[in-house]
């Protein structure tokens, strides 16, 4: 057993109860697993998504990546398009299916600091008629950006679009109501702000946009459409193995999350772990890479000390030794690092965080050097 807190935007600790939930066998035919864990499941996340009628769920084997494939291959046709908001690395994947899939599509590229605005797409939607789908990512952990998708839902709605919406990192962590939204295709993942573990991602869709979709995927084992059909045809079965183990997990996630107090009390000690760590993070003389209205409560960036002394692996490797796991940096045209707060991660972990960095090797060479950096 590993003696760290992963402090990463997922894989991410999770509690030892769940993981004890994985500890018993399950038969994928048998209808004590299929109907009392999987419809459980599939009910309980659109009961999270919102109060209203017209959504339903289904639950796709494999990472959240095979989801938001699973979407995009399957809920565009032929003559349908695309429109991708882009500004990090998981909207640059939603680009990389599109290609793949060659599906007909349009981008709105923003670079990695930078976010999207309403009148953007409003701009695209209007130049390009043709234009049926808009895709974008909730949170972008390459930066730890929260993009503004309340104000792009507005446009998507008003120009009758399909509003796809990438929530990997945010979905079960921070409050929202799809219908409110008007989102069509919400994706997300068990190993995120539910803390499960990894193994498979979720969709929770528009009942009225899942009937249309029939026969068009590209793939058999992506297929949308028919994992759904046969979840609803046979109560809760999967079309193919279900990973059993990382399901009964999940069951025990949610579990969990409504003894929290709901995903408004989830975001409350996310965001409350967030702040403290941008503090704290500022005491020691770093600088975070966003402007700080932008921050998500899930994951933030840092710049880099520009010391000769400083390398992120050796970094990395003092904060291991001291029980921490971080994330490297992921944007392209900045040194910079990554904390994550969600998980089972509380406020006297992140007071012991903040003082193993005091502590790491490279910091008494670095102090007045990462203070020097600008804002």
């Amino acid at each position: 057993m590993n003696k760290y807190l992963l402090l990463t935007p997922g894989p991410l600790s999770t509690s030892d109860t769940v993981k004890s939930a994985m500890l018993a066998d399950w038969c994928t035919w048998d209808e004590d697993y299929n109907q009392g864990v999987v419809q459980n499941i599939r009910r309980r996340l659109v009961e999270l998504a919102t109060t209203a009628v017209g959504y339903t769920s289904v639950l796709m084997q494999g990472s959240g990546t095979a989801s938001v494939e699973a979407v995009l291959g399957s809920a565009l046709g032929e003559t349908d398009k695309l429109l991708i908001i882009n500004n990090g690395a998981y909207g640059a994947r939603l680009l990389e299916i599109a290609r793949y899939l060659k599906l007909r599509h349009r981008v709105i590229e923003l670079g990695e600091t930078a976010r999207p605005e309403a009148a953007q797409v409003e701009n695209r939607l209007r130049q390009d008629p043709d234009i049926s789908h808009v895709a974008m990512v909730h949170c972008e952990t390459t930066t730890g950006m929260l993009n503004p998708v309340e104000a792009i839902a507005g446009v998507v709605t008003r120009y009758e679009k399909c509003f796809i919406v990438d929530a990997m990192s945010s979905f079960g962590g921070i409050p929202m109501d799809v219908a409110d939204l008007g989102i069509d295709f919400l994706i997300s993942s068990a190993n995120k702000c539910i803390q499960g573990v990894p193994g498979f991602g979720f969709v929770i869709a528009k009942r009225r946009r899942m009937e249309p979709i029939a026969g068009r995927a590209r793939s058999l084992s992506l297929d949308l459409y028919a994992q759904w059909k046969c979840m609803e045809d046979h109560r809760g079965k999967w079309r193919f193995t279900s990973p059993t183990h990382v399901v009964r997990a999940f069951y025990q996630a949610l579990e969990e999350l409504d003894r929290e107090g709901g995903i408004g009390a989830r975001h409350k000690r996310y965001k409350s772990n967030q702040k403290r760590l941008v503090e704290g993070m500022r005491e020691l003389g770093f600088t975070p890479l966003l402007n700080e209205r932008w921050h998500s409560p899930i994951i933030t960036s840092f710049l880099s000390p520009k010391h000769p002394d400083y390398s992120f692996k050796q970094f990395y490797a003092s904060l291991k030794s001291r029980g921490f796991v971080i994330y490297p940096g992921k944007v392209s045209d900045a040194d910079c690092f990554r904390i994550g707060n969600i998980g089972e991660v509380y406020a006297d972990d992140i007071e012991r965080l903040l003082k193993a960095i005091a502590q790491s090797r490279f910091w008494l060479t670095s102090c007045s050097e990462v203070a020097s950096q600008p804002a």
